[in-house]
């Protein structure tokens, strides 16, 4: 469904590639907080999956990302996963449909979701994506065209993503 209304033009794209058991997207949560909160709906904040094969439990987590989209709690599945990391290591997929159930979703479904495979697709396809426009690890972020490499630091990201995003608005104002 397109809104073809001219009085509002599109917001900006943020695409956020992650990985949901990636110790340094987790360091990057912060700042894709900050982003969120500093530009609210004038930021359109995309996350991208692009599970790497070093960490077991990645793509069923990017799978169960998707389905807490479907239930309506992308963001918020996403940042819990992120914030405990370890535990993920640790207790592998359990792990995942446990976080649906603390945060009120429908954790059976969750548990379905993952035997079925049902988003197996959506993530295949950003991970493809991902690799089509050379993002090799994660986090990285594309904005504006352009890619910027969060795997290696993250300082200066924020602002440099900050710098993009006032620049695509104010060319939206003009």
């Amino acid at each position: 469904m397109s809104d073809s209304s001219p009085a509002r033009s599109a917001a900006p794209v943020l695409d956020v590639w992650c990985e949901l058991q990636c110790p340094d997207c987790h360091t990057a949560l912060d700042d894709v907080r900050a982003l969120r909160a500093r530009y609210g709906d004038r930021l359109e904040v995309r996350l991208r999956h692009f599970p790497l094969e070093k960490h077991k439990y990645a793509f069923a987590a990017a799978q169960a990302a998707e389905e807490a989209v479907v239930q309506g709690r992308g963001w918020p599945y996403a940042e819990a996963v992120l914030d405990r990391v370890a535990e993920l290591d640790r207790k592998g997929e359990p792990f995942l449909v446990e976080v649906a159930r603390e945060l009120g979703l429908d954790a059976e479904e969750f548990d379905t979701a993952l035997v079925d495979g049902r988003h197996i697709l959506i993530v295949d396809a950003d991970q493809a994506e991902g690799k089509a426009i050379g993002v090799t690890g994660t986090p990285t972020y594309v904005i504006g065209g352009e890619r910027l490499d969060g795997g290696k630091s993250q300082e200066g990201l924020r602002e440099r993503i900050e710098e993009i995003a006032d620049r695509l608005l104010a060319e939206q104002r003009d």
